[in-house]
């Protein structure tokens, strides 16, 4: 902790280097929209089929769920209550007669001492149709904008909200690239994990822009670069310590969780990362082009001002 509370690391120095990184990122995010065929959509946002069983005696839903993948389903959810099961699987299982046999002989296969009843078996729609998804792009965009003003307004500077922003959506897409690249199905969860990120992003960000501004109040003559750096490296034991512990947390949801919770680690394990990195080597090196230019700006104009008196 002391090593990491007295560094020194020239962070604008290497800006491009990291830029350069952004932009490959972004472009492995691409690719992989592109190699996948777009997003591997859920049972939410493509709606499925519907089937509840009831059990003789109390099964366990690990078990229910090793049986169904041993049997041939691929995509599907599971809900449970003592001995009923509710399975919703991804409309492109085949009809619903096919659903229907393959769910049982799977399931008999597993447990042949238990007795299973099948309740009712349907199609649902899927809970996420096209408008709901407008709702949620509306929900990203307005949560932008919101994040945007709140910067403008607190730091008087509607850059230092560009920055803060432009941050924050490379944390969103190359976060969402990474779960096309695994082939994770986007669901529900991931749209709130996602929103999660963009929450935690902004929440570092902030911290690190009040020690800036605070800095830039002290040290009015101070190289700009220079002091940027000061606060990077100011804040870096605080942003260490609450990545790794989110990590941890993240971590151990992402090993130990289970599969409902699965992707929603994963996308924090990824986004924690992500919202670090652009907080320091995005955001602050943005605040530093935009600011040097209007000095340098403002001081050729007044320059030619002076020039012009003359």
């Amino acid at each position: 902790m002391k090593l990491i509370n007295s560094t020194n690391i020239d962070f604008i120095g290497k800006r491009r280097i990291f830029y350069a990184i952004s932009l490959f990122l972004l472009a492995v995010t691409a690719a992989a929209f592109i190699f996948r065929g777009g997003p591997n959509y859920g049972i939410d946002f493509t709606g499925g089929m519907l089937m509840q069983i009831s059990f003789e005696k109390n099964v366990a839903l690990q078990d229910v769920r090793k049986s169904l993948e041993e049997g041939g389903l691929e995509s599907f959810e599971l809900q449970t209550s003592d001995r009923i099961v509710m399975i919703k699987a991804k409309r492109n299982i085949g009809s619903q007669s096919e659903f229907e046999s393959k769910v049982k002989e799977a399931i008999s296969v597993k447990f042949p001492d238990n007795a299973m009843t099948v309740d009712r078996v349907e199609f649902v729609g899927p809970s996420v149709g096209e408008y709901l998804t407008k709702q949620a792009l509306y929900a990203f965009c307005f949560a932008f904008l919101g994040m945007m003003v709140y910067i403008w307004f607190r730091f008087k500077s509607a850059l230092w909200g560009i920055a803060c922003i432009v941050g924050i959506i490379q944390d969103v897409i190359v976060t969402f690239g990474m779960v096309l690249l695994v082939n994770k199905e986007v669901d529900i969860t991931v749209i709130a994990a996602l929103l999660t990120v963009a929450g935690y992003s902004i929440n570092d960000k902030i911290v690190l822009f009040d020690r800036m501004r605070e800095n830039m109040r002290l040290s009015v003559k101070e190289d700009l670069g220079a002091m940027i750096n000061r606060s990077v490296n100011a804040i870096l034991l605080r942003t260490v310590v609450t990545t790794i512990t989110v990590f941890i947390v993240s971590g151990s949801l992402f090993f130990f969780g289970g599969e409902v919770i699965h992707t929603f680690a994963y996308i924090m394990v990824i986004g924690t990362a992500l919202g670090t990195y652009s907080t320091i080597f995005i955001s602050a090196p943005l605040i530093y082009g935009w600011e040097t230019g209007r000095r340098n700006r403002m001081k050729a104009a007044r320059q030619q001002g002076f020039v012009r008196s003359r």
